[in-house]
């Protein structure tokens, strides 16, 4: 039955997607990606930090370089906003912006792209100079069935381009490096081993990203960038100064003994790299406020509710855009993770503003507390309606109470 509804939404994304919105686009743009070079970005985790991280470094190169991410899109100095939720823009969006690369003399591109936005042919009509993956991990079964037709979408992205850079570390590295030999793309691969990096490059990473699962988006981008002939001197510039990017391990300055940090951590891998790396920097005890989105891949939660129970002091299970979902049943599905012996160590507030602040309240000098899955966005959907959210809002609002009380 899942097989039936999955090919049921292939053919209806060939009709709808392909032929009544990514060809009439790139119709009406005159397929602008034609006069640039487009290197592109996929894998469950970390594509975003890999593509801003890429830009940046092409940019310190000195290369006429545009970015279009999830989160938004940079022509220049100008910033447009990409959408609420993570996924590739629309054909008709994204077209419009590769034209407006072109007439603003831009070059280079880098693009972030997801499952959907492959599966769903919204790039089609856009030629891949070079293509990098960072991984495969458990996300969108509920969409794609099971992992290795997840894996086989992702993949596609890598045949379709002149060359691929593939992780030699991750699980899928196997199946997708079988699937680039049958498309005959040239690859190389890249280890999350930075021992093999230059000196100066490899300090460089091991400085600005304390977190390994960076440290291996960096590698990733190394690799890209010495095959688009980048100095590494370039490169190490560009790393020394990335600011990050809003909602990725970002910590927020609210004047407390405690730290917090928003990140965007909303897979099980992702979000069980983000505890065992805050592990590594907390003084004394880590808080983790997260929950899972509804309507989305349900066999994720226990693994979800897993990764807080085993890598946190602390866990508060919460909302995360339930959709027409009850956060409550969510909760409870998240909960069928904890391992035995845990359980006294999570709580649930399904309210995800009085999450925020309870643990907060809860924080002590030396602890972090860290507020996963949502990032950077700016809504949370309940039922069909998204209403204006922002987990770093929150804090602040926690931040300006708890000032004021003190007055």
């Amino acid at each position: 039955m899942q097989k039936a509804r999955y090919f049921g939404r292939k053919i209806w994304h060939v009709v709808k997607s392909l032929l009544g919105e990514a060809i009439p686009a790139a119709l009406q743009y005159n397929f602008p990606a034609k006069k640039l070079q487009v290197y592109a970005i996929t894998g469950t985790d970390g594509k975003t930090t890999s593509s801003t991280m890429l830009y940046e470094v092409l940019k310190q190169a000195n290369y006429k370089v545009a970015l279009i991410s999830t989160v938004a899109a940079y022509i220049g100095d100008e910033e447009i906003d990409t959408g609420f939720h993570t996924t590739s823009p629309e054909p008709k969006q994204i077209q419009k912006i590769l034209h407006r690369c072109v007439e603003a003399g831009i070059e280079h591109v880098v693009l972030e792209v997801t499952s959907h936005g492959i599966f769903q042919y919204r790039i089609w009509g856009i030629p891949i100079a070079l293509a990098g993956i960072t991984n495969i991990s458990h996300e969108h079964l509920d969409y794609f069935v099971d992992w290795e037709t997840y894996a086989g979408v992702k993949a596609q992205l890598l045949q379709k381009a002149n060359k691929a850079v593939l992780n030699a570390d991750d699980r899928s590295f196997a199946f997708v490096r079988q699937a680039v030999e049958r498309s005959q793309t040239p690859f190389v691969t890249y280890s999350q081993d930075l021992a093999d990096m230059p000196k100066t490059v490899r300090e460089a990473v091991e400085t600005r990203f304390p977190e390994p699962y960076n440290q291996w988006n960096a590698r990733l981008v190394w690799t890209m960038a010495q095959e688009l002939g980048v100095k590494n001197a370039d490169y190490v510039a560009a790393i020394k100064k990335f600011s990050g990017i809003k909602g990725r391990m970002d910590f927020l300055d609210i004047g407390e003994e405690f730290q917090v940090v928003v990140d965007f951590a909303h897979t099980p891998n992702a979000l069980d790299k983000a505890l065992k790396a805050l592990r590594k920097q907390t003084k004394k005890r880590l808080i983790a406020v997260y929950g899972s989105a509804g309507l989305r891949d349900r066999a994720k939660r226990p693994l979800m509710g897993k990764a807080g129970a085993e890598n946190a002091d602390l866990t508060v299970y919460t909302a995360e855009d339930p959709r027409t979902e009850d956060v409550n049943v969510i909760i409870r599905q998240m909960k069928e993770g904890i391992p035995e012996g845990a359980h006294d160590t999570v709580i649930s507030i399904p309210d995800r503003k009085e999450a925020i602040f309870w643990a907060l309240n809860e924080a002590k000098p030396g602890d972090i507390v860290g507020i996963f899955g949502k990032g950077h966005e700016q809504s949370m959907c309940f039922g069909t309606t998204e209403y204006p959210w922002s987990d770093h809002v929150a804090v602040k609002e926690w931040a300006e109470k708890k000032e004021k009380s003190e007055k």
